[in-house]
């Protein structure tokens, strides 16, 4: 019954990741928009309490005026309240799913012998690793460069460079899937770790000076919105990368491919610049940036150009006609690829073919996963060839006859 219970696991947790995801990406999103559409005041009033930045808009029946301060207001007449679980409760949930799919079934998920031949726990403890070197590299170079002349473009430049090689390196360690996976879940934990390092901390000191009731130097806290400010700029255009990787790594046309470093490096490059583009068209609309057009021409070349590279060669047509596929044909490559794991007593997925009914019952989701996506056998840790799956294939497609 173990299967079963990691099945209903990994849905639930999956289930309750993507739901956080959505709220601590909306929130990210939202303030983003925010700080590329607030205007600066022309009222005394507002220019006295401190307001830098305010705006107007109407949603859901009624009209909301959200304002601004830099540093912090003078004070806070009601409930404060903070962004921060979205962020930790994404990351908790993705590390427990993690746990739960690769780390527990490590020599199933992540573990590819023909990379490297290493035991579970190396395995996993390497996958963490990775996961902590990514944010110490990330975070360094922030604090070396960050607020240096020109320190964005450096930081963005080393970035690329720390995000490709972590690309390579992950998929010469690991299955292509968990690979894919991986270098997401490093950007997602440089992600969560700016809102629990810096983010969070910096404005509670802020809170905690301007509540204090002693006089405090406003200059002296303004470091901690400007990091703030800087980290949260950097999460966006995370974002899309990020969500790239999660996604692609159950298409296993990339995962397979020869180059899929390159592949998974060039389309989350293609998400940061079309983010950008969406990021500085707010504030190109207001004459504050240039236009941001180029940012998404480029992306969506890039995107393109993937397209293009992968498209399959046409099939080339056969002489003769294809010979037909026996069921006995078929229950040998079953019995030697598949019983393994789908049989009585290990049930993956909830499914057994260890019976010629049971493997009529589930022959579609055998043609898809075998001969169309080949996602099984997991991570081919059987070698089934091409010749055998396309055999599968034909069988199908003839009927899944059982004679």
């Amino acid at each position: 019954m173990e299967p079963y219970f990691l099945e209903w696991a990994n849905l639930l947790l999956r289930w309750v990741h993507v739901i956080t995801a959505i709220a601590w990406i909306g929130s990210s999103f939202y303030f983003v928009f925010l700080d590329n559409n607030l205007q600066k005041p022309n009222s005394p009033d507002l220019l006295e309490k401190g307001v830098g930045g305010a705006m107007w808009a109407v949603h859901g029946g009624g009209f909301y005026n959200p304002q601004k301060y830099m540093v912090a207001p003078k004070k806070i007449h009601t409930k404060l309240h903070w962004f921060y679980w979205e962020s930790y409760s994404t990351w908790l949930s993705g590390f427990a799913l993690f746990t739960v799919m690769y780390l527990y079934n490590a020599g199933t998920f992540l573990i590819d012998k023909s990379l490297m031949d290493w035991t579970p726990v190396m395995a996993g403890s390497a996958a963490v690793g990775l996961l902590v070197a990514f944010w110490f590299v990330y975070d360094i170079i922030c604090r070396v460069f960050g607020f240096r002349q020109n320190g964005e473009l450096i930081v963005a430049g080393l970035m690329i460079v720390v995000v490709a090689f972590s690309s390579w390196l992950a998929n010469e360690l690991f299955a292509g899937r968990a690979a894919f996976l991986l270098v997401g879940a490093m950007i997602a934990t440089a992600m969560s770790a700016n809102v629990f390092v810096w983010i969070i901390p910096g404005q509670r000191k802020v809170v905690a000076a301007m509540t204090s009731g002693e006089t405090y130097d406003a200059n002296a806290l303004a470091i901690h919105g400007k990091r703030g400010k800087q980290r949260s700029v950097h999460n966006t255009y995370f974002t899309l990368p990020v969500i790239f990787a999660m996604l692609s790594n159950h298409y296993s046309f990339l995962y397979t491919h020869e180059h899929r470093w390159v592949l998974l490096f060039v389309m989350m490059l293609a998400g940061a610049l079309i983010r950008q583009f969406f990021v500085q068209r707010h504030a190109f609309h207001l004459g504050r940036a240039s236009n941001p057009w180029p940012f998404a021409a480029v992306g969506v070349v890039m995107i393109l150009a993937v397209i293009v590279a992968l498209k399959p060669a046409a099939p080339v047509a056969s002489a003769a006609p294809a010979t037909p596929v026996s069921f006995a044909q078929v229950q040998v490559l079953v019995d030697k690829h598949c019983l393994s794991c789908h049989n009585a007593q290990v049930q993956m997925k909830n499914v057994r073919l260890d019976s010629p009914e049971q493997l009529k019952q589930h022959a579609q989701n055998v043609y898809q996963q075998v001969a169309v996506t080949k996602q099984m056998p997991m991570g081919n840790a059987t070698g089934m060839t091409e010749e055998e799956r396309a055999l599968i294939g034909r069988w199908f497609v003839a009927g899944a006859k059982l004679d």
